[in-house]
C-alpha cells in the first residue's frame, strides 16, 4: 500500500542561508507563493528572531500565503522562550502555523556547542516543547547532528520530547555524515519505536550534501519508515547544500514500486520553481544537475538521438514535461548522428531529398557544427538553401533564409546616465540599423535590435557564465524570450560579452521566424 510523504520545503530557511542570497520581503512572498503552486505541504518561511525583516516576511508569508487549508507554514526557533515567541508571533496569521523548535542532540554539540550535560539539553528540550505547546498544538522537535548522536540518548530525548507533546520528530544529518544504508538503519529503529510509543507522531529526516548523498540519505530513510523529507529547491542551503526536493519527489515518482509512497507535488511547477528560485537569489543551477539543469533532457550524442528517435524509453525514464519543460531537446552537434540532421530538416519541411544530396548536406553541417558549436534550425536553413543555390536546384523554400537576422555590427555605451546601444544587422540583402536607450547596456542593446525586427518580444530569462579562464575568458549568455505565449531559449559564447547577448538574442529571434516560416506552409 503506497503513503503519503509530506514535503517540507526550507528553501526560505536553510536555503537562504547560502552567502549572498539573501532574499527582501518581496521576494520571499515570490518564492513562497510559487511553493504553493507546486503544492508542497509545509513551508519553513525562516527564522523570525534573526531580524526584524525575516520576522516580517514570515508574517507576511503566514497571511498571504497561509491563508489557505491547503499549506502549513513554519519558521525555525532555538529552544528558548524569545525565539518560539517571536515564530509564534510571525506565524499565527496562517490557518496551520506549525513551531519548529531545534536543539543539538550530539556529544559533539552537548559539550562543545553548548558546554553542558546531556541532562541539561534533554530538560531544556522538554521545557521548550511544553512552551511551545501552550500556543499551538503543532510542534516539530528537531534533533540537531543525530546522525552523530549516541542512539540510546537520541531516544530518550525523542521519547520525552513526544510526551512533552511534540507532533514532528525531525532527525537531521546537519553536516552530511551519513551515508544511505547506516542513515536507513537509524530511521529503521527511530521508526519502529517511534510508532509504539504514539502512532500519530511524524518521522521526519533533514539531510545536507556534505558528501553528496543528501538526497540518497533521504530516499533511504523514506525506504525505512520516514514520513515526512526536508528539502530545498536546487538543493541549496548551508555548505554544499540540502537533498533536491525536485531529485527526491521524481525519484519517488520515477520509482513508486520501489518506495511504494507518492507525494503530492505539481511536478510540472518543478522548472518554473527552480528558475524563480535561481533567478532571485542570483544562484545558477548547474548545467547536468538532475531534473532541473539545462542539459538535464539534452541530447547531444548521435548514439543517443538515434536510440531516442527509435524509442523514448531507450535513454529516457521520465519525461521533461512531467517538470514543466517543453518535450525532449535534441541539440544539433558535431557529435549528432545522421538520423537526428536528417530529423530536423524533416522538420522543416526538407523531406524529399535523395540520400547524394543528404550526404552532402550534412558533410556542410558537420563543417558549420565544428565552427559554431550548436546548431540552430534557422542554421540549417541557410545550409540547404547553400546547397540548392550551389547546385542550382529549384526548391519553393529557396530564399526563406531572407528572413534571418545577422549581426554585423554593434557599439554599446554603459554609464550611470545614459546607457545606449548602436548596431547593425544584416537581413537577408537589407541592412539594417537602430539605435536605443535603455536601463542598462544590455536593455539597450535589446531595444535597438527588438526595434529593427518589429516583434512583440518578452525577455524572461537572461544569465551568463563564465566557459573559460584567464583575461580573454569566453562567457556564454543563455536567454529566454517569450513571443505570441510561445518560449525560445537561445545560446552564445564569445569573448565579449555584449555581442554574445546580441547572438542569443538574434538566434531566438531568427526561432521565431522559422516558426512563422512553418505555419505559413
Amino acid at each position: 500500500m503506497t503513503r503519503k510523504i509530506w514535503m517540507f520545503d526550507t528553501t526560505l530557511r536553510d536555503g537562504e542561508q547560502v552567502p549572498g542570497a539573501k532574499l527582501n520581503l518581496y521576494e520571499k512572498l515570490e518564492v513562497a507563493q510559487q511553493l504553493k503552486k507546486l503544492k508542497v505541504d509545509i513551508i519553513e518561511a525562516g527564522f523570525p528572531s534573526s531580524s526584524v525583516g525575516d520576522f516580517n516576511a514570515v508574517k507576511e508569508i503566514a497571511m498571504k500565503v497561509g491563508n489557505t487549508d491547503d499549506i502549513i507554514i513554519t519558521a525555525l526557533a532555538r529552544a528558548v522562550e524569545a525565539d518560539i515567541d517571536a515564530v509564534y508571533n510571525s506565524i499565527k496569521y496562517a490557518k496551520r502555523p506549525l513551531i519548529h523548535i531545534v536543539l543539538g542532540s550530539s556529544d559533539i554539540h552537548v559539550d562543545k556547542k553548548f558546554g553542558k550535560s546531556k541532562s541539561q539539553i534533554l530538560d531544556i528540550g522538554v521545557d521548550a516543547v511544553k512552551y511551545a505547546k501552550r500556543f499551538l498544538p503543532d510542534v516539530q522537535y528537531s534533533l540537531e547532528d543525530a546522525t552523530r548522536a549516541d542512539f540510546e540518548y537520541l531516544w530518550a530525548t525523542i521519547e520525552a520530547v513526544v510526551k512533552a507533546g511534540a507532533t514532528i520528530i525531525n532527525v537531521p544529518d546537519t553536516v552530511g555524515y551519513a551515508e544511505p544504508d547506516e542513515y536507513g538503519e537509524l530511521i529503521f529503529k527511530i521508526n519502529d519505536r517511534l510508532k509504539n510509543l504514539n502512532d500519530k507522531v511524524l518521522l521526519s529526516v533533514h539531510c545536507h550534501n556534505d558528501l553528496g548523498m543528501a538526497t540518497a540519505n533521504t530516499l533511504a530513510a523514506i525506504k525505512n519508515g520516514a514520513d515526512k523529507v526536508e528539502c530545498t529547491i536546487n538543493g541549496i542551503g548551508e555548505r554544499a547544500g540540502n537533498a533536491s526536493l525536485e531529485e527526491v519527489v521524481m525519484a519517488i515518482k520515477t520509482r513508486s514500486s520501489v518506495y511504494n509512497a507518492y507525494t503530492n507535488i505539481n511536478t510540472k511547477e518543478i522548472i518554473k520553481t527552480s528558475r524563480l528560485v535561481s533567478s532571485l537569489m542570483g544562484l545558477d543551477v548547474q548545467v547536468n544537475k538532475a531534473i532541473t539543469g539545462d542539459n538535464a533532457f539534452a541530447h547531444s550524442s548521435g548514439i543517443h538521438q538515434d536510440g531516442l528517435l527509435k524509442a523514448r524509453d531507450v535513454y529516457e525514464i521520465m519525461s521533461p514535461t512531467e517538470v514543466g519543460l517543453d518535450d525532449m531537446e535534441l541539440v544539433l552537434t558535431a557529435r549528432s548522428g545522421r538520423h537526428a540532421v536528417k530529423n530536423a530538416l524533416e522538420k522543416l519541411g526538407f523531406n524529399e531529398m535523395t540520400n547524394k544530396q543528404f550526404e552532402e548536406i550534412f558533410e556542410a553541417f558537420l563543417e558549420l557544427a565544428d565552427v559554431k558549436k550548436e546548431i540552430y534550425n534557422h542554421d540549417l536553413y541557410v545550409i540547404v538553401e547553400n546547397y540548392y543555390a550551389k547546385n542550382d536546384i529549384n526548391n519553393n523554400m529557396k530564399h526563406y533564409s531572407d528572413n534571418f537576422y545577422e549581426l554585423m555590427d554593434l557599439q554599446v555605451i554603459s554609464n550611470t546616465s545614459f546607457p545606449s546601444a548602436i548596431v547593425k544587422i544584416k537581413k537577408g540583402s537589407q541592412i539594417l540599423k537602430s539605435s536605443a536607450v535603455g536601463s542598462g547596456p544590455i536593455d539597450a542593446l535589446y531595444s535597438a535590435i527588438t526595434e529593427i525586427c518589429d516583434l512583440d518580444i518578452k525577455l524572461n530569462e537572461y544569465k551568463i557564465s563564465s566557459v573559460s579562464r584567464g583575461k580573454e575568458a569566453f562567457g556564454k549568455v543563455r536567454i529566454q524570450v517569450e513571443c505570441k505565449g510561445e518560449k525560445y531559449v537561445a545560446k552564445a559564447t564569445d569573448t565579449d560579452i555584449l555581442k554574445a547577448s546580441a547572438i542569443a538574442f538574434i538566434s531566438a529571434l531568427n526561432s521565431i521566424v522559422v516558426d512563422s516560416l512553418l505555419s505559413v506552409k
